[in-house]
């Protein structure tokens, strides 16, 4: 007998309600801001992303995701996680929700090495483009009220254009892998297809690697 394909949210959903990936984040966000605060504290200067130096210093592509200029960066993106990084990890389950925080994160990080490649990054603001690209995506596909996303994410991405020091780069990077992986998860949703997940997205992720190399090389 045909079975009823299972609903987008109950495929996605995690085995906890317990958001702890997103909390370990902003934690681990918080505790490295302290950190780059402390007087003659290093920690900014080796973590934050200048693609010039990308061949020689590949891992802060994801370090600088973590590293913030200013208690209102912080507190901005930080804010931001909160308000998506719930829903999202409950749907998605801890494992997905890591993956997408992370490779949007390096995928705002490619898009600055490719469009500017000159200065230099940090902040999770890419990571969390990322997030409200894969919500939208994720929305879309329910069925909901699209418009209100829609108008956080442009009004985000034009301040990213207006305001002076603001990457818009990485915010278009992040945005785009974030919508990219939470399409792959939508299509591949099925218990059977999980193996096919994994290998999608780490393919997204080799692509991503690939151009970094590529552009580093060159650059």
């Amino acid at each position: 007998m045909p079975r009823r394909a299972p609903s987008v949210i109950t495929a996605l959903r995690s085995s906890s309600d317990r958001p702890v990936v997103t909390f370990g984040i902003i934690g681990v966000t918080v505790l490295v801001y302290l950190l780059q605060i402390l007087p003659g504290s290093p920690v900014t200067a080796l973590g934050v992303y200048r693609p010039g130096l990308t061949v020689v210093q590949p891992w802060t592509m994801l370090t600088a995701l973590f590293l913030h200029a200013s208690p209102l960066h912080i507190l901005f993106n930080m804010y931001s996680l909160f308000v998506f990084g719930p829903i999202l990890e409950r749907m998605l389950g801890r494992g997905r929700f890591a993956a997408l925080y992370l490779i949007s994160g390096f995928g705002g990080s490619v898009a600055v090495l490719l469009l500017s490649p000159l200065g230099g990054v940090l902040g999770a603001s890419g990571a969390i483009f990322g997030l409200m690209g894969a919500f939208f995506v994720i929305s879309r596909r329910l069925g909901g009220n699209n418009v209100q996303i829609f108008v956080v994410i442009a009004i985000n991405l034009v301040s990213g254009f207006l305001i002076p020091g603001v990457s818009w780069q990485a915010h278009v990077g992040g945005l785009v892998v974030g919508a990219a992986i939470a399409f792959i998860y939508l299509q591949t949703r099925r218990a059977a297809q999980r193996n096919l997940q994994i290998l999608l997205v780490s393919g997204l992720a080799l692509v991503l690697i690939a151009i970094t190399a590529v552009a580093a090389l060159a650059l």
